[in-house]
């Protein structure tokens, strides 16, 4: 069962993926670059995070802090003078989490070329109040198949990620149990 089927009907009406979509775009220059040459992934993730991050606050009407970062890809290096793109969207909501997908696009400044997608990530949010202690957020609801698909494959994620968490929980009480130094 999941953290939304847990929720009561009427407790707080769902937002549309729509809703909360956006996209974050920035010019790479000489500062973003590492010691190849290239942007460094470092400012491509703080991009991520920053899009991510207005996603989440938007979805859920408030701050919104990032719990995790499940999963960064770098697919193709960007160069100094690419304007990256960086599309967010909301997958999948729990009753006080959120788990946003993230694709980085990057394309010349000055050439009429598509973008090309050069990395993609996975983060959880998490809701707070004035006290930074969990709220609630509104359910997502998933508009298009792509949204539906994104929706179930963030189910499968997080199954993962609490089941990672559960295995090296038990792994350490064991270990702890057994007197072994952690």
């Amino acid at each position: 069962m999941t953290d939304q089927a847990q929720r009561p009907e009427d407790e707080i009406p769902g937002k549309p993926t729509s809703a909360s979509r956006t996209t974050l775009s920035h010019i790479m220059t000489g500062s973003d670059t590492n010691l190849l040459g290239t942007v460094h992934g470092g400012v491509i993730m703080k991009l991520v995070d920053d899009a991510a991050g207005a996603v989440a606050g938007r979805h859920s009407g408030g701050p919104a802090v990032t719990a995790s970062m499940d999963e960064m890809v770098f697919l193709e290096p960007v160069r100094v003078g690419d304007l990256v793109h960086v599309k967010a969207q909301v997958n999948w909501t729990g009753r006080s989490s959120m788990e946003v997908g993230v694709r980085v696009l990057a394309e010349r400044w000055n050439e009429s070329t598509p973008a090309t997608q050069v990395g993609s990530a996975y983060l959880v949010f998490a809701a707070v109040d004035a006290d930074g202690k969990p709220r609630p957020v509104p359910p997502v609801v998933p508009e298009t198949e792509r949204d539906q698909r994104r929706y179930q494959e963030a189910q499968i994620r997080r199954t993962h990620r609490l089941a990672r968490r559960r295995a090296i929980r038990e792994l350490r009480e064991k270990r702890a149990a057994e007197g072994m130094e952690d």
